[in-house]
């Protein structure tokens, strides 16, 4: 590979970032990086409960700031939290340090995926399905940035993890032609 750089994955929430970060990172010998694991280490406490005491926006300053400093680094595999892309300076920051994925899938699949979460602190209201739809209505024109968009629904987290090898190889190599698989 000519050039390696890091492996950035965005997405809604339950479209496998977190399974198939975990995965590509052991296939390529990179360091998986979960920011919103590493939010929740850095501040000893859970995403949900940041939201309650801090509320969204200081959480996505926390975000950003997280995103700063990890992008320095390569050989990565980043996994963000879905609402990472709403912030233009994330999305600069990820893509100049990398390849960026989207995973997608069906608004139904997300629901069936993230239904039984608790710590999901936007999907805890009275209707979580309209939630994920207008969720995924305001954000899709921030995922559509990616470099590649890939939709997670009838794969394994293994399937999606070697789509993903093979979009990055041609990429690195030089003969990505494609956007969508």
């Amino acid at each position: 590979m000519a050039k390696i750089k890091n492996i950035i994955l965005i997405g809604f929430m339950g479209t496998g970032k977190t399974s198939v970060g975990q995965i590509l990172a052991k296939k390529l010998n990179f360091i998986f990086v979960d920011i919103d694991e590493l939010i929740e280490k850095i501040l000893g406490m859970k995403i949900s409960e940041i939201f309650t005491r801090f509320g969204e926006p200081r959480f996505r300053d926390f975000e950003t700031e997280i995103i700063k400093l990890i992008t320095k680094k390569k050989r990565q595999v980043i996994a963000t939290g879905g609402g990472a892309v709403l912030r233009e300076e994330n999305m600069a920051q990820l893509k100049a340090s990398g390849v960026v994925f989207c995973l997608t899938a069906p608004e139904n699949v997300i629901f069936k995926r993230v239904r039984q979460c608790k710590n999901r602190p936007l999907l805890q209201v009275e209707n979580p399905e309209q939630r994920i739809r207008a969720l995924i209505k305001k954000r899709m024109p921030f995922y559509e940035k990616a470099d590649f968009s890939i939709n997670t629904d009838g794969l394994t987290p293994e399937e999606v993890a070697d789509k993903i090898i093979k979009e990055y190889e041609r990429l690195i190599d030089g003969k990505a032609q494609s956007r969508a698989t």
